[in-house]
């Protein structure tokens, strides 16, 4: 076994890249980014990176606009090449997606990608885009790449291991120089690149060898590394630098724990001495995971379990300058080691975006984002970041963006006309304040007066031949009951409470039917009376004041049964009615038992039939006692009145159909004084003359 490869592979200095891409997924959320494209290099790393994003993506609402390979090898000739990259320039810049994220170990490919308007192999015009750049990438170039411009990624976002500045390190690198450290040919290579210059005994060699070409200026090693574009070399520590400073350290402690502990023991024993050239690097494994420390910067090092370096993430703001230079601005963290609700963080202010964008937050979804009162559908046989914007159905609201869907508002609130707020519903009942209930009030008392006025004047003349020809006392009780009738439409008007809720059927019920079982009496007594006349008839019995109240009686007492019964069953009962008016609370009396309540409509429907058939029958007797005629009118608008009460009942809702029940009771009681008791009152007040015996003699006569 290679154990140099052992220890390479389970330490490294790189935090695992698991976070890393958990801390793209969390900064896309953030900003709703959900139409992300992806550019990735066609080798391994890269393949593992978009099978990685591709399962943790789309499950949390991030689509891929579009996914693209950077060759590294490209087989052909450079012509083809060029057009390659124009291709994947022009998708880049013209697709809608302003979101990319970028993974690749060498920033080299992306930068002669955004060279290709400078070289004039393009026509469309560079655009801002806001670059996510991973942990490997690093913005540097190469000696021809140090002119070339880098606008195009300003305001980009990369993921960097965590770093620090170590003290004295750019006073360090400040007095490296490749005179004063001549064995180290790596200074030498990198200031001739850096500088585009020769060292003096190399410009010799290269005048005999190359002639005729331009000749290079001599490095004089006044040279100053912050002269350099950073692109060429930075003077702070870089996320590189600082895991290699880590990393040197972490090996020093693992060494010095190896020889200050149970190993040098061990190799004294053996062989009386101990040397560190001597041991194999798998003997560094026992002490390398047990490394933990805090460097210089006041950071801790140390490793998990999995021998992975336990470091947060810095999320980095590139800001780059017309002078190629750029600078790092630390905008947020990812911290592996913080509690899941803290391990992802960033200051959206600090953030300065592509001038294109104009400071303001830029956009990447698919379609554009649907408006409150809208939902959310999807396209068909497109990603599901793509959506219809869907107006809400009618009750139904959305009061945020891009709502999947739309909910329906709580029973006591309806949807306003945007259907993106929901409105509390104002209570309404028939209140005495308002016209309509203000004009069945002033109709409700002028027919109760009116009522008032007739009884009086059929008692002042009660003993009137047109009086007493018509029973008595069953006139008295139908006007009564008809002034009852009317007043108790008062108990309709108003806010419903328990008792008014038991008082308003009931009421309507007895008093209506005392009324109809008067009128129903004086039918068949008007009958009785002409049989009795006849010779021989055995009638006459059966005539007075008694049959007449026990007709009243036995009617009035079924109703009173009926009504009972509806009582201890299921009575009415205030109710808040919040469905059958949109933007109303109705608070009703609920009738309990519906079919109770129709039962009672249906029992005085009954008795109004039979009194209209009766009436109808003996509308041809002589006229000097029938009140047959009258009656037939009267009990047909009374039929007429509650036949279409009912479809119109159904039909209305709220506090009109309280004022429909008032109208139909106002209505219908206002038949029967006015077809019964009108010709009398005429008789009596304008035509005295008709009101004798004699009139009634000669009449019959």
């Amino acid at each position: 076994m290679d154990y140099k490869m052992e220890v390479h592979s389970f330490y490294q200095m790189v935090p695992n890249e698991a976070y890393e891409h958990k801390g793209i997924l969390q900064l896309l959320l953030h900003f709703r980014w959900t139409w992300v494209g992806v550019i990735a290099k066609d080798d391994d790393n890269g393949e593992r990176f978009v099978q990685n994003v591709l399962a943790e993506f789309p499950p949390n609402g991030i689509c891929f606009a579009f996914l693209e390979r950077i060759l590294t090898v490209y087989v052909g000739n450079l012509f083809n090449l060029l057009s390659w990259m124009q291709k994947i320039y022009h998708f880049l810049m013209e697709h809608k997606a302003n979101v990319l994220v970028m993974h690749d170990e060498n920033i080299i490919h992306m930068r002669w990608l955004l060279y290709l308007p400078e070289m004039e192999l393009v026509t469309v015009e560079p655009k801002g885009k806001v670059w996510i750049l991973t942990v490997q990438l690093e913005l540097t170039a190469l000696p021809y790449q140090r002119n070339w411009d880098i606008q195009t990624i300003h305001g980009a976002l990369a993921f960097t291991v965590h770093s620090n500045q170590v003290s004295g390190f750019s006073q360090f690198l400040r007095t490296r120089n490749p005179f004063l450290t001549t064995e180290d040919g790596f200074i030498r290579d990198f200031w001739q690149q850096a500088f585009d210059c020769v060292f003096p005994e190399q410009s010799v060699k290269k005048k005999a060898d190359n002639i005729g070409e331009v000749e290079q200026m001599n490095c004089t090693g006044e040279e100053q590394l912050e002269n350099l574009p950073g692109p060429m070399f930075e003077l702070s520590m870089t996320g590189y630098s600082y895991n290699v400073y880590n990393a040197v350290y972490a090996v020093a402690h693992a060494l010095h724990a190896m020889q200050s502990g149970e190993w040098k023991h061990r190799a004294m024993v053996a062989t009386g001495r101990l040397k560190l050239q001597d041991l194999q690097p798998w003997q560094l494994y026992h002490f390398l995971k047990r490394v933990s420390f805090n460097n210089s910067a006041g950071d801790e090092v140390s490793f998990d379990q999995n021998g992975e370096l336990r470091a947060r993430f810095d999320i980095i703001n590139w800001l780059t300058f017309p002078n190629q230079s750029f600078k790092r601005v630390k905008v947020g963290m990812l911290d592996p080691k913080a509690p899941p609700e803290k391990m992802f963080s960033i200051h959206d202010k600090a953030i300065t975006w592509h001038k294109d964008f104009s400071q303001a937050l830029p956009i990447s979804v698919c379609t554009d984002s649907c408006s409150p009162g809208y939902f959310k559908k999807a396209q068909e046989g497109k990603p599901g970041c793509c959506c219809d914007c869907i107006p809400c159905p009618q009750g139904k609201i959305s009061d945020q963006k891009d709502m999947d869907d739309c909910s329906k508002c709580p029973e006591d609130q309806y949807a306003n006309n945007g259907q993106n707020l929901c409105i509390p519903k104002d209570q309404t009942f028939l209140s005495y304040k308002e016209p309509m209930g203000i004009g069945l009030v002033t109709v409700a008392l002028f027919f109760s007066s009116f009522t008032v006025l007739v009884l009086g004047t059929i008692i002042k003349h009660h003993d009137t031949p047109i009086i007493k020809a018509n029973n008595q006392s069953l006139t008295y009780s139908l006007l009564v009951s008809l002034l009852l009738c009317f007043l108790c439409t008062l108990l309709f008007i108003g806010p419903p409470g328990n008792v008014l809720c038991l008082l308003r059927p009931i009421s309507f019920g007895v008093v209506f039917t005392v009324a109809v079982s008067c009128v129903l009496a004086k039918t068949i007594m008007v009958v009785l009376a002409f049989r009795a006349t006849k010779p021989g008839s055995g009638i006459r019995k059966w005539m007075g004041k008694r049959m007449a109240r026990s007709i009243v009686f036995c009617c009035s007492l079924i109703q009173a049964g009926i009504c009972t019964v509806w009582l201890a069953t299921s009575p009415p009962f205030p109710n808040a009615d919040m469905n059958s008016m949109t933007k109303q609370i109705v608070l009703e009396c609920n009738e309990g038992s519906v079919s109770m309540f129709y039962c009672v409509l249906g029992y005085m429907g009954f008795l109004a039939l039979v009194s209209f058939i009766v009436a109808f029958l003996s509308r041809k007797l002589p006229s000097n006692f029938n009140e047959a005629k009258f009656i037939t009118f009267s009990m047909l608008v009374f039929c007429s009145v509650w036949l279409s009460f009912v479809p119109t009942y159904l039909t209305t809702k709220g506090k009109y159909m309280v004022a429909v029940e008032i109208f139909s009771i106002l209505a219908s009681s206002a038949g029967l004084l006015g077809c019964i008791f009108f010709p009398k009152c005429y008789i009596i007040l304008l035509r005295p003359e008709l009101n004798s015996k004699e009139q009634l003699i000669k009449r019959r006569q």
